[in-house]
């Protein structure tokens, strides 16, 4: 197949590092999306070919290296991935030099404040799910639904918040604490950081005892240390629900903490749903990688790059780097193509260039992506998905540590 039969795409995906769980699934989303597509002919006849770089532990220079990779090497015409946490929008650069399209799930406030710095120069730049701060809003709404709808009872309205020391943990923290007390909720300890997850959550723990919390939220997102947080908590418990953020979705989780997985509650702004297209979904990719694959998490990737092929489809085509007068009309079709996936609506914000989170900014299901609330209730089975309605499936149960 030659140059011109082809559309080259990249992928900036940690498959190694603490974050390797993941980007082998990111990667995974987009080979199926690609694979469908081709199967259907393509984008105008063209199939695309992806080209996929590591970018580790994500820092700005493992992130400057790929980036440059795909572009200057590979002449990608697009970069889709999922999140890549550290590198905190030093890429976009080179994208906006380039003149190419850039679709990510970094789920940072961050990529607000660039795109709306300067929309002509980054006019490639898309978050295709909604900023870290509709975590902590989120979440406080959701808590206040279990309240409200009677499905939970706190002892009290008490809420204690431990951090990692990411940004990214440390903004949602944040958030949690300033939508609290909009919701009739009261911080009663932290947001505590911890610095180092490995010997650090004894001590963050029994900081917050004095507390007594009724929700105990923890904002750090690798699944490890999470698995690690969790069982130092059950050899202890208190009386109160554990939020655990993102990487307690990741089966990785559940295989580390085992019995103490069971009850807690975890979210994510972007996930598979549990309707046809979504089941449909979760059944194809599975025997594609095999059981022990994350759908949720490869969903991601592989929503924005059909989003993506739809564009430029719409678009009359797309460009290599220097083309940016064809790609603007690629990033126009994509902020105003309205796209129905199997993690819900797509919809970005004409300002911000990224989704527009359901329920946390807009109450029409039809105009946001969900904001999926999980928990872990049997270890042997996909996570029950008790949040936001109408997509919930499952129902909350109170987690064994609060029954005995």
């Amino acid at each position: 197949m030659s140059d011109t039969e082809i559309l080259p795409i990249g992928s900036m995906v940690p498959l190694t590092g603490p974050s390797a769980a993941d980007g082998v699934e990111f990667r995974n989303g987009v080979i199926m999306a690609v694979e469908e597509i081709n199967g259907r002919g393509g984008v105008l006849g063209k199939k695309l070919k992806p080209f996929f770089v590591d970018t580790g532990r994500q820092s700005v220079e493992e992130m400057a290296r790929a980036t440059h990779k795909l572009i200057e090497q590979y002449g990608v015409h697009a970069i889709i991935n999922g999140y890549n946490i550290g590198s905190q929008n030093s890429e976009y650069e080179a994208i906006a030099d380039a003149g190419i399209i850039y679709i990510h799930t970094n789920t940072l406030l961050q990529h607000h404040d660039t795109v709306m710095s300067d929309p002509q120069r980054y006019f490639g730049c898309f978050m295709s799910d909604p900023a870290e701060y509709w975590y902590g809003q989120g979440l406080i709404k959701f808590i206040s639904w279990l309240r409200d709808s009677k499905q939970w009872r706190p002892r009290n309205n008490h809420i204690a918040i431990i951090s990692g020391a990411k940004p990214y943990s440390i903004v949602i923290a944040q958030a949690v604490a300033t939508a609290a007390p909009h919701f009739g909720w009261v911080v009663t300890s932290g947001p505590h950081i911890v610095t180092n997850p490995a010997s650090g959550w004894v001590d963050a723990i029994d900081q917050t005892r004095a507390g007594t919390p009724s929700v105990l939220v923890n904002t750090h997102y690798f699944a490890g240390d999470l698995a690690r947080f969790q069982q130092e908590f059950v050899a202890k418990p208190m009386d109160c629900i554990v939020y655990l953020q993102y990487g307690a979705i990741h089966q990785s989780f559940v295989d580390l903490a085992g019995e103490a997985a069971r009850g807690i509650i975890v979210s994510s702004m972007i996930g598979t749903l549990r309707d046809q297209m979504g089941q449909q979904f979760r059944q194809t990719y599975l025997e594609r990688f095999g059981s022990g694959s994350t759908p949720l998490v490869g969903s991601q990737t592989y929503a924005a790059t059909l989003h993506y092929a739809l564009a430029v489809a719409q678009a009359g085509g797309s460009s290599g780097p220097g083309g940016a007068d064809q790609n603007r009309i690629v990033a126009d079709r994509l902020k105003n193509t309205i796209f129905r996936s199997v993690v819900g609506t797509i919809r970005y914000h004409a300002g911000w260039q990224a989704a527009v989170p359901y329920p946390d900014a807009t109450d029409d299901p039809s105009l946001g992506m969900p904001h999926l609330f999980y928990q872990i209730q049997e270890l042997d089975e996909e996570r029950a998905l008790i949040a936001p309605e109408p997509y919930n499936t499952s129902q909350f149960k109170l987690p064994p540590w609060m029954q005995k």
